[in-house]
């Protein structure tokens, strides 16, 4: 993945793919924030996803989607949302990641459709998500996954 040309190393990217991730993080977990912390959110998730790109597997990059997805369904942004999270689903199943991952692209496509009012899509895929989720053995993963498909109006 990575070109001669790089001039940044695998553990570069990978660094500053996790810096990013987690930095995007602080910000979706905030309760406010300004119009500039919104728009810095999208550019680092999208840059956490780029350097995983080049360095990461494809649960690194299933994971990268469905951060992009889920910031911009936090901004009420209802398409791009969708598209980021069909691309983690389909990593996800291409890759044979797992219940835990499926169900978390669900999960994402469900919050999207709900972003976008569309209610009947919105349960399909809450229902698609908790059909993944069954078999999750972590208990963690698993009351993570209900807390957040809970935390989908």
């Amino acid at each position: 993945m990575r070109r001669s040309s790089d001039p940044l190393s695998r553990a570069m990217h990978r660094s500053v793919g996790a810096y990013l991730f987690n930095l995007t993080w602080a910000l979706l977990d905030r309760k406010r924030r300004s119009r500039e912390e919104n728009e810095l959110m999208v550019h680092m998730a999208h840059a956490s996803r780029y350097h995983w790109s080049r360095c990461g597997r494809p649960l690194n990059l299933s994971i990268g989607e469905w951060q992009v997805s889920r910031v911009y369904a936090t901004l009420g942004r209802p398409e791009p949302a969708r598209h980021h999270a069909q691309r983690a689903l389909a990593i996800a199943r291409r890759a044979h990641l797992g219940r835990f991952y499926v169900a978390y692209a669900y999960e994402a496509l469900a919050r999207a459709e709900s972003v976008a009012g569309r209610a009947g899509a919105r349960d399909r895929y809450l229902r698609a998500a908790r059909n993944a989720g069954r078999g999750i053995r972590d208990r963690d993963d698993l009351r993570m996954l209900r807390e957040d498909l809970a935390s989908i109006a």
